[in-house]
């Protein structure tokens, strides 16, 4: 939630009387101003005043020393300068009052935290209200406007500050530091420069200023985040909650307060993909400090076409301004190409007092600046299984846990991120009202799996699952393989996590699959059943169109796949993968060595990708023994004989498809050696010929398609072969 006010613990009321008080200085001295500008002689009734200059005024210019202003020309009676002496004398007095019982209350009042914050004197501070004025009243414009001699200048100038100021003379020019570029008002951002219209910038005594309106609001008893932050920067208070606590559990040692608070204040640095998880250790933070958040998402503000220079510069400001930690998150906006930071955002970060946390995807190296602020990292990286499975009971509360939802399912197959478990329950909810029933597991694989691979279907086709294990039809070995690695890729997060073989034995947490047999044998089939049983998304990749005669194209093509699937949960099958694969150690020329190299990639690739990988072959014989040793199951599928040929027709064949009760399967199976892919096809093309003249399959729609079948193949087709 928003902060209503600042962290000091003042009470509203004392701290706008306070600014009341300094405010009624500050009119004393208008007021004299403004009498001095009438005895000088100015016609307040002039209607054309400040839009000429008479011969008059022009002899009177340039008779008027140097620094005075028109209203210091005139010497004040005794009596008149006592009377403006009495009355800020009362009002210094009514200010050191309200000081004073702000002190005995122990609140702390906004204008002196803000003095103390910044670094700001009485004369900055002075200054400072001089700006604030017509933004509380705006009779303040107009009389702005008559001491500037000119009407529609309603906001004063450095030259009508100096005026109020300062005595004539040469102090005025020692009092022009206060608005240089690195002087505390400009540098922290409190006072800002307003753009006059006219060509070219006016010299530093003409230059219209004003308050920023944070700093106005801030003093009023609100914090308003700068117009260039805008919704982008929330302020938090300090409060500890179940959920922040369980979203950075498993970084809990590197969390406490007490390890951050050491003189030298370390930069605390966040990095990796678990956003959600750095925001909750950041809330952790501020509330074990008891200080508010100042949390700005820089990557946002960069969207709207704001600098993150300036973002940087205007959340470091409020943090001393509230008294709030600084959180920075979208940190990788600011790296340059070669993912460092620029040395003056470095040098800002670490010039910071207090604690500063900076959190992104990335990790970089801080250099070019000298520091002794050490920089203290924390890895958010996706949740381990265990944690996993807590934040899906915590994002689904007790109710729905206690169903028949398989969570474990979940949190095994499906490494996502604290912010992406969040939203898949969200999306399974918005499914399951949708459709007017309660929420279960179709629901919640369905959204896991959207929100896993948002933009993989661009480099890969997706494919949905048709098949079953019914469907399917191998020899019981290759079955029973199959099964192990379902049951391997389940029982990951038990045998890697909990039991410890993650740590030293597995070299990764992916499943390498290879499929090798003829074509048409059903290995596009057996991924997908894979795919339907772990409730995955499959993705299919062409190798034939990944491979490039160019050199290192290859590799290029294969990265941005595995990159973009990183965290996309999915399967991943490469098809066709006779275009990469050849035997390692026939190096005849430079050709075979980069073809080698090209699979050491893939093959590394495949075994750091956290998901699960299959590879299909129709050449088995290609692959070299140091290359299968690499892959963690090998499954061969044979062409089918005849017991498994009649088995593929008749899973094959629909049963809602019009057909011929003599239709002779066993004939079919037993006379023609196909491949179940083969047999797909004529079923496929007898149907539509069924369509065409008889809409009912018969023997002869089948023979036909067959035959033609075994033409497209090449195959010599004998006539004897399609009597029955």
């Amino acid at each position: 939630m928003h902060e209503p006010a600042s962290s000091t613990t003042e009470r509203p009321d004392i701290s706008l009387r306070h600014l009341e008080a300094e405010l009624l200085r500050i009119d004393v001295l208008i007021h004299r101003e403004v009498w001095r500008w009438q005895q000088a002689g100015q016609d307040p009734t002039d209607a054309f005043r400040g839009q000429y200059v008479s011969d008059a005024e022009a002899s009177a210019l340039v008779k008027r020393p140097l620094g005075t202003s028109w209203g210091q020309t005139v010497v004040l009676k005794p009596e008149e300068r006592q009377a403006y002496a009495n009355a800020l004398a009362r009002a210094e007095q009514h200010v050191q009052a309200l000081t004073e019982a702000a002190r005995r209350q122990g609140h702390t009042l906004r204008l002196e935290h803000l003095a103390t914050a910044f670094g700001l004197d009485r004369f900055d501070l002075d200054t400072l209200l001089i700006c604030l004025t017509p933004t509380l009243d705006l009779r303040y414009e107009r009389l702005y406007g008559y001491l500037q001699d000119d009407v529609t200048r309603k906001r004063p100038s450095v030259n009508l500050v100096l005026d109020l100021l300062c005595e004539p003379g040469t102090e005025r020019l020692l009092r022009l530091s206060h608005f240089a570029d690195d002087a505390p008002l400009f540098r922290y951002h409190i006072l800002e420069r307003v753009s006059e219209p006219g060509p070219g910038k006016p010299p530093l005594l003409s230059q219209t200023l004003g308050v920023d309106e944070a700093i106005v609001a801030w003093l009023l008893g609100d914090y308003q985040p700068h117009a260039d932050l805008g919704a982008h920067a929330i302020l938090l208070r300090p409060e500890e909650n179940e959920t922040d606590r369980l979203l950075a559990a498993s970084l809990e040692a590197h969390l406490r307060w007490d390890a951050l608070c050491a003189p030298e204040q370390p930069l605390v640095v966040f990095y990796g993909p678990d956003e959600a998880g750095q925001g909750a250790a950041a809330r952790l933070l501020a509330a074990q400090a008891g200080r508010p958040l100042l949390t700005v998402d820089l990557e946002a503000v960069t969207r709207a076409e704001q600098p993150p220079a300036r973002a940087l510069r205007l959340t470091l400001r409020d943090a001393r301004l509230t008294g709030a930690i600084p959180y920075l998150a979208g940190w990788d906006v600011c790296l340059n190409k070669d993912g460092t930071p620029p040395p003056d955002l470095l040098a800002r970060l670490c010039a910071h007092p207090g604690l500063v946390i900076v959190a992104g995807r990335a990790t970089w190296q801080p250099g070019g600046i000298d520091r002794e602020r050490p920089l203290l990292w924390v890895e958010f990286p996706i949740p381990a299984y265990t944690q996993r499975r807590a934040l899906w009971l915590h994002f689904l509360g007790q109710t729905e846990s206690e169903g028949e939802l398989d969570l474990t399912a979940l949190a095994g197959q499906f490494a996502l991120t604290t912010g992406q478990i969040r939203d898949v329950v969200a999306s399974a909810r918005d499914r399951a009202t949708q459709r007017g029933s309660p929420l279960n597991n179709q629901d919640l694989f369905a959204a896991a799996r959207s929100h896993s691979s948002p933009r993989l279907s661009t480099l890969a086709r997706k494919i949905v699952p048709r098949y079953t294990w019914d469907d399917i039809v191998l020899p019981d070995d290759q079955l029973t393989l199959l099964r192990e690695i379902v049951a391997t890729v389940r029982g990951r997060p038990l045998v890697l996590d909990e039991w410890g073989i993650g740590q030293k034995l597995a070299s990764g947490a992916g499943v390498t699959v290879l499929f090798a047999g003829p074509p048409g044998t059903g290995k596009t089939m057996a991924a997908e059943v894979i795919t339907a049983e772990l409730g995955l998304d499959l993705y299919k990749i062409d190798l034939s169109t990944v491979v490039s005669k160019y050199i290192g194209e290859t590799e290029k093509n294969l990265e941005r796949i595995f990159k973009e699937a990183e965290n996309s949960n999915a399967i991943l099958f490469f098809d066709e993968a006779d275009a990469l694969f050849g035997k390692r150690s026939e190096v005849r020329d430079s050709h075979d060595r980069y073809a080698n190299i090209e699979i050491s990639y893939l093959l590394q690739r495949m075994e750091t990708y956290e998901g699960v990988t299959i590879l299909a072959t129709n050449l088995r014989a290609n692959l070299d023994e140091a290359f299968t040793r690499r892959l963690q199951f090998v499954v061969d599928f044979p062409f089918p004989d005849e017991a498994d040929r009649l088995r593929i027709w008749q899973t094959l064949f629909p049963a809602d498809i019009p057909h011929d009760p003599g239709l002779d399967l066993p004939l079919l199976a037993r006379r023609f050696k196909l491949a179940g892919g083969n047999i797909r096809n004529i079923i496929t093309n007898a149907a539509f010929l069924a369509a065409a003249d008889g809409h009912q399959v018969t023997m002869e729609h089948l023979l036909h398609s067959t035959r033609r079948e075994l033409q497209k193949m090449g195959r010599l087709v004998g006539e004897m072969d399609f009597e029955f």
